[in-house]
């Protein structure tokens, strides 16, 4: 980078049409413009030039994905034969599918998991930011608290303050700025009704309200400024899913619960997709097709969704878009050119808007 910097954003140009023209820059060249000169490096890695491109609607949507890595790919592919065949699970990454571009591209491991991520941590969006927390040490099989954060303005991890608890399998969504999680299990498999919210800014964690009971192996929705934890059971009714939903209204701090929000004995596990409101239900990512019916996991990408699934159990896993409306689907899967190192199932994913 040059130790120079302009006096403006663009020479010759007032700092508002500079900054105007910066703003459109496709992020895909924000890390070759920001060694031009110290004033673009600050602006295009500071939070403020962030919100001004979403603010004007430059911005787009990335799928993240925690993914299974190719065994010649994983970090621990030189160890014999003998120990993989041995191994409980695969090692898992992260992959990021840009779908206006139709790119793939694999982001770096957690320095602190070199050898694959925590098993079934979440992932959540935060503020152009991706938030990976929770889940199985991926060695000792034991619940972790760890909290990381991606940049991608940087292209750098970051260790965050962990959760206040360790758990696994609950429920998460991101609102403004932060993050929430409720339910799932805690060391001893006893269902959690506790929830919190994590400030990002501040890296910070608020306990909140408890929900009216445990909801282990939920899954988080935001909607229209409310927190949903579809599904899950109780610690006596392990796998015996019910229908309704707990849902947190960010603003009130209230919940209330929702029965029927779900189909009754379904794993909700990267299954929920849109609200459908002829049913007063969410949708279901398996009714889309036949093909999408063993390891389903979705993700919205605005009036589209990426839909990743199995057509039966040991099938090839298949990767689908599929444009939305608000009864779910509106038109049929349409199959993705995936490479093939991006083939493996999926445990997590979210939409990160950078």
């Amino acid at each position: 980078m040059e130790d120079s910097s302009y006096s403006q954003f663009i020479p010759g140009l007032p700092d508002e049409l500079g900054l105007e023209c910066l703003t459109r820059l496709p992020y895909t060249t924000h890390r070759v413009a920001s060694r031009v000169c110290q004033r673009w490096w600050t602006l295009l890695e500071s939070p403020e030039f962030y919100h001004e491109r979403s603010s004007k609607g430059y911005t787009h949507k990335l799928a993240c994905l925690v993914q299974a890595l190719p065994w010649d790919e994983s970090p621990t592919a030189q160890v014999d034969s003998a120990k993989r065949c041995g191994e409980l699970f695969p090692s898992y990454g992260l992959a990021a599918y840009d779908s206006a571009e139709a790119a793939w591209r694999r982001i770096g491991q957690v320095p602190k998991y070199p050898d694959g991520l925590p098993l079934f941590c979440h992932v959540a969006s935060c503020d152009g930011k991706l938030v990976v927390m929770g889940g199985w040490d991926p060695k000792t099989y034991g619940t972790v608290a760890d909290v990381f954060v991606f940049d991608f303005a940087k292209n750098r991890w970051s260790e965050a303050r962990p959760m206040p608890t360790k758990r696994s399998f609950f429920a998460v969504g991101s609102y403004s700025g932060r993050v929430y999680v409720a339910g799932g299990h805690d060391e001893s498999k006893n269902a959690l009704s506790s929830a919190w919210v994590y400030d990002l800014a501040r890296d910070e964690w608020t306990e909140l309200a408890q929900m009216s009971q445990g909801r282990d192996e939920c899954e988080g929705v935001v909607i229209n400024g409310e927190f949903w934890v579809v599904s899950g059971y109780g610690t006596e009714s392990q796998g015996a899913f019910e229908s309704s939903a707990e849902v947190y209204d960010i603003g009130s701090g209230q919940w209330r619960r929702v029965e029927g929000a779900w189909v009754e004995r379904v794993c909700p596990r990267g299954r929920v997709g849109v609200w459908k409101e002829s049913e007063e239900r969410f949708m279901s990512w398996a009714e889309l097709d036949s093909a999408v019916q063993v390891g389903t996991c979705g993700v919205g990408l605005g009036d589209w969704a990426l839909v990743m699934s199995s057509a039966y159990q040991g099938g090839a896993h298949g990767f689908f878009m599929v444009e939305l409306n608000k009864e779910g689907q509106n038109g049929k899967l349409k199959n993705i050119s995936v490479p093939a190192g991006f083939c493996g199932s999926v445990q997590s994913a979210c939409c990160v808007e950078i």
